[in-house]
């Protein structure tokens, strides 16, 4: 980002780089060299066992021959939104104060495209730091309908990527977590208005959520962890690719050897 760009307004670069605006001056305590190093352990061997905890996480990082205390692997866990027994990172945290509804999938079958779509957070790691991703996804086709970067966790890059994938059609069930950023007004009018029903997951059940779950994890073994980004511009333009190449090119086993973009009746 270059704030004394001659051609080009702040504004129009966050557009380009699909980061709100308000992120710009969003300042994080800096962590040290070693504490990055530390988190991108953290999460790569999270993503693999997910059901590690603190001090299972503390061993392994010391069969690693990195010896740190228990107090410390809490806390960047904790900073990376990362809970074990159920893998799921719980990047949206909850607000009390926001209407929250039941969750509408528990033994539903997954028929046709359209049916079903769904929305999280992960943790995307780079060189010096990390940013946030979220992604709309159709749990039939697995087709991902819109995704958007950013360097917080304010909501307003969950609505863009909503009202971008609405640019498909709408779902009958659109579903998330309990996390502030979708229980907002501002979120969940948006469903209301277009006649979605707002399904969330359960407190604690990963896999009421998980072919968005399975979906972080082909982003991260097959991108992230194969990258090494300097910055959001390089993170977003290597997400632009892998998301193409993963609704277009990939074939998945789950759906014949289908790539999602045929299941979900779409051209390139």
């Amino acid at each position: 980002m270059e704030t004394s760009h001659p051609d080009i307004s702040i504004r129009r670069q966050c557009e380009l780089l699909s980061l709100p605006r308000s992120s710009l001056y969003y300042q994080a305590a800096p962590e040290s060299a070693e504490n990055l190093e530390l988190m991108k352990l953290i999460d790569e061997q999270y993503t693999a066992t997910p059901f590690y905890g603190s001090r299972r996480m503390m061993i392994w990082l010391g069969q690693q021959g990195r010896i740190v205390n228990r107090k410390r692997v809490i806390r960047l866990m904790q900073k990376l939104g990362l809970q074990a027994i159920y893998p799921k990172p719980n990047l949206s945290r909850s607000n009390k104060e926001h209407e929250v509804y039941p969750y509408l999938l528990r033994d539903v079958p997954i028929e046709r495209v359209g049916q079903v779509w769904s929305s999280d957070i992960t943790y995307i790691r780079m060189r010096l730091g990390f940013v946030y991703l979220t992604a709309v996804l159709d749990w039939f086709s697995r087709y991902v309908l819109s995704w958007r970067l950013s360097i917080s966790l304010e909501g307003s890059f969950c609505k863009d990527s909503l009202n971008q994938a609405l640019q498909f059609g709408r779902p009958e069930i659109f579903n998330t977590d309990q996390g502030a950023q979708y229980t907002s007004s501002g979120f969940t009018e948006i469903l209301k208005e277009h006649g979605i029903q707002n399904s969330m997951d359960g407190r604690g059940r990963a896999l009421d959520n998980v072919f968005v779950e399975r979906l972080w994890r082909s982003v991260k073994w097959e991108e992230v962890y194969l990258r090494d980004y300097g910055s959001a511009a390089e993170a977003r333009s290597g997400l632009r690719s892998y998301f193409r190449f993963y609704n277009y090119d990939r074939p998945h086993q789950s759906l014949g050897y289908r790539t999602p973009a045929e299941v979900f009746g779409v051209c390139r």
